[in-house]
């Protein structure tokens, strides 16, 4: 079966590679250049399914290389990369016809969830299939309550009615979403995830709903939002929460109304959507701080879905550890190797502040570096429970230093990985890629901790 291609344009090496590298271990073809010139004259001569491209490189910029693209080809979509300070510049991009962008520091899982998206959109999956053909995804766990979850929304999933799903960052929400899909009617339709924090307020209203041409100055063609291309499927509102409390009235009226109107638009046109939302906060305290509407949380939380986090999931630990060596080992090409009793005790007794995401990290790290066939704890780069090291030098064993005393003899869960979090971005001057790297976290985890805890830009930088 023939590979998406993709065309990385970006005049940093270091980053084309991690991006080429990336993104081939996901099952795509992967061309790149390194300016403007280059990857256009490549573009004129090859066809590519999507382009990924910096914003500011030497000679011609993102925007010019996005012009370039769609001239020579509208329908096929780019993402564009930007920088803090750059945010004007995007918006120019989204008017003229950029799929996505994202903002700088980003994890490689960011971008391979948005290409993904952007590329189920387009109706197609990475190896160019229908976006939606392939089986169920599957949900390893042993957990009674996570399996009773399951076997609930699998019999809800052919209801139109919508799901609230409820977690901590690293839990599976996206997961759990997909799994509803698949199990719908609706299987065979369209399945489009939105992260409303991903994208900034003034562009996610275009991005949901869409503009015509002529709305606004630099709207030179019609544009369907997140709702016209879900129709008939399923629409994924991720980390709803951070959604702007002026859109949530107008997404309310969507929900309500089944019909969206585009900017610059004369009608409204009929949508049938079936949304799932998810969030990583409570969302009645949100709802008591008046960042989010009573009546849009009511119409999210038909049926409402909490997932565990795993430490409250013990016996899914070596489960899924066994799962993600044997995933590991295949893509190194190795046989799966084994766990000593010590490590396997050691992963047992940690509480994984970044669940599931977390532990398939800590896994594909030991793995990585595992000369043998055991993996020992030394492997996987953890101290004691409630503690990450990933030190920075070249010292392995060097420790991070200890999280801040409590007055209390004892430290609550919650308390610790606050603790934990400020401690360590002091350590590295408030850098968080640095900081999300000795946590073994992503940076979107990192940055939905400091916002749950309520951390202030000094607290936090």
């Amino acid at each position: 079966m023939i590979k998406k291609r993709i065309l990385i344009v970006d005049d940093d090496h270091a980053m084309r590679l991690a991006l080429s590298e990336s993104l081939e271990s996901c099952g795509y073809s992967i061309e790149s250049a390194e300016n403007g010139g280059d990857a256009l004259n490549l573009f004129s001569k090859t066809n590519f399914d999507l382009v990924v491209t910096d914003m500011r490189m030497p000679g011609m910029t993102g925007i010019e290389v996005l012009k370039g693209v769609k001239n020579m080809a509208p329908d096929v979509p780019v993402i564009l990369i930007t920088a803090y300070g750059t945010v004007s510049n995007a918006v120019e991009a989204m008017k003229e016809g950029a799929a996505e962008f994202i903002m700088k520091p980003f994890s490689l899982e960011d971008i391979e969830s948005t290409i993904r998206n952007v590329l189920t959109a387009t109706g197609t999956s990475p190896l160019g299939k229908p976006a939606e053909s392939h089986d169920a995804p599957k949900i390893i766990t042993q957990d009674p309550r996570l399996l009773a979850i399951l076997d609930m929304l699998t019999n809800v999933a052919k209801s139109k009615s919508s799901v609230l799903i409820q977690g901590e960052s690293g839990t599976g929400k996206e997961l759990i979403a997909r799994h509803i899909h698949q199990n719908s009617n609706r299987r065979n339709n369209p399945f489009v995830a939105v992260n409303c924090a991903a994208i900034p307020h003034n562009l996610l209203e275009s991005e949901m709903f869409g503009y015509e041409k002529g709305a606004f100055t630099g709207a030179a063609q019609k544009k369907l939002g997140k709702f016209e291309l879900a129709n008939t499927g399923t629409l994924l509102l991720d980390e709803v929460s951070e959604m702007d409390i002026q859109l949530q009235a107008k997404l309310l009226r969507v929900i309500q109304e089944s019909e969206v109107d585009r900017l610059g638009g004369n009608a409204p046109i009929p949508v049938d959507v079936r949304i799932i939302a998810t969030t990583n906060t409570n969302l009645s305290e949100a709802i008591d701080k008046k960042t989010f509407r009573s009546d849009l949380y009511y119409r999210l939380n038909v049926i409402p879905v909490k997932i565990p986090p795993l430490r409250e999931r013990n016996g899914d630990v070596l489960h899924l550890t066994n799962h993600f060596l044997e995933k590991f080992a295949n893509e190194k090409g190795v046989k799966k190797p084994n766990l000593s009793g010590k490590a396997a005790s050691l992963l047992s007794g940690y509480p994984f502040p970044g669940n599931v995401r977390e532990l398939e990290n800590i896994i594909e790290r030991a793995v990585l570096i595992t000369q043998g066939t055991t993996i020992s704890p030394e492997a996987f780069c953890l101290d004691d429970p409630g503690q990450v090291s990933l030190p920075e030098s070249s010292n392995p064993e060097a420790p991070l230093p200890a999280p801040p005393e409590s007055k209390n003899s004892t430290m609550t869960l919650k308390e610790s990985e606050k603790a934990l979090i400020y401690e360590t971005l002091n350590k590295v001057d408030g850098n968080k890629t640095k900081a999300a790297k000795i946590l073994g976290i992503s940076v979107r985890t990192l940055w939905n901790k400091v916002h749950e805890y309520g951390m202030t830009d000094d607290e936090s930088q």
